[in-house]
């Protein structure tokens, strides 16, 4: 019969995605795993198979818990533009927030592994097609709204904000200052309001 998990798997899975966070899939050791997650090989590897396993369980978790968190700015009722300010705005303050890794882990991922690495790079896929799906979602109704321009193309808007995101997050990783961040959020913003 077959031991109960003496562990919750969302807290545990919670503790390995920030360790994937602020060291990278690379520089994380089983060991260090085991440590900061608080329980035994067995139930690491019975629970999420192997390191590579968790780490994608990792970048899921990441995916519905964070980015989640920064999708629901983007489709709250009212002015779509001013969505696209909460969603920059929460950003920052997120990227700003004591204790908490820098940089984002999809970003960081991708930077260390998409190149090399196909699983990886679907599973961030999945996460980037997610945050430009939710900006073109935005944009569009900011277009109706006559909040931008609707001769825009949306889906070149859309993926500029995706990659202006995931550029906020390398600079928040590289220890930028609020100011900094707050500046590339501006300039970005601009853009919308361009003809």
């Amino acid at each position: 019969m077959a031991r109960p998990r003496e562990f919750e798997r969302e807290v545990v899975l919670d503790r390995a995605m920030r360790v994937f966070w602020s060291h990278g899939y690379e520089a994380t050791s089983i060991r260090h795993l085991l440590e900061r997650m608080g329980i035994q090989r067995g139930s690491l590897y019975g629970a999420f198979g192997d390191k590579r396993r968790l780490f994608f369980a990792a970048i899921e978790h990441y995916d519905r818990v964070m980015t989640g968190r920064l999708l629901a700015t983007l489709d709250a009722p009212g002015s779509p533009l001013n969505a696209i300010r909460r969603f920059f705005r929460l950003k920052v303050t997120l990227a700003q927030e004591p204790g908490r890794p820098r940089g984002c882990l999809v970003t960081n991922s991708a930077a260390e592994l998409a190149s090399r690495d196909r699983g990886a790079a679907g599973r961030i896929g999945v996460t980037l097609g997610r945050i430009e799906a939710a900006f073109f979602r935005a944009v569009i109704r900011a277009q109706q709204a006559g909040e931008i321009d609707p001769r825009r193309n949306a889906r070149a808007l859309a993926r500029f904000l995706t990659s202006s995101t995931q550029g906020l997050s390398v600079m928040a990783k590289a220890s930028a200052d609020r100011a900094t961040l707050e500046d590339i959020v501006k300039t970005t913003l601009e853009v919308l309001s361009r003809p």
